[in-house]
């Protein structure tokens, strides 16, 4: 029999991180949703918080950088990222959960 061939759909990630957050009683609220659509809508990747921040002006989008990072903080904690601490001043966040 074949391997099964895991194919990366972003809008299930997008998705199943939507439900996670409704099924612990956070609200998505619109900068929720944006800051979500652009960690899983790219595929696998790391990213960092100004990265990310960039990413939001590049799409015209009002999301400060303060709520960045508590969302980035937020989806750290539920386990839709992982932080990787780069070093003191600097976190990379992956959108990977599987081992690699």
């Amino acid at each position: 029999m074949p391997a099964s061939i895991e194919v990366y759909n972003p809008m299930s990630a997008y998705n199943g991180a939507i439900k996670t957050l409704e099924k612990n009683g956070i609200r998505a609220t619109k900068q929720r949703r944006v800051l979500a659509k652009i960690i899983f809508d790219k595929g696998k990747r790391h990213i960092s918080a100004e990265n990310l921040f960039d990413e939001v002006k590049k799409e015209e989008r009002k999301i400060s950088m303060a709520t960045v990072y508590n969302t980035l903080k937020q989806f750290t904690s539920l386990g839709l990222i992982k932080e990787i601490v780069v070093d003191q001043n600097k976190s990379l966040y992956c959108n990977n959960n599987q081992s690699h």
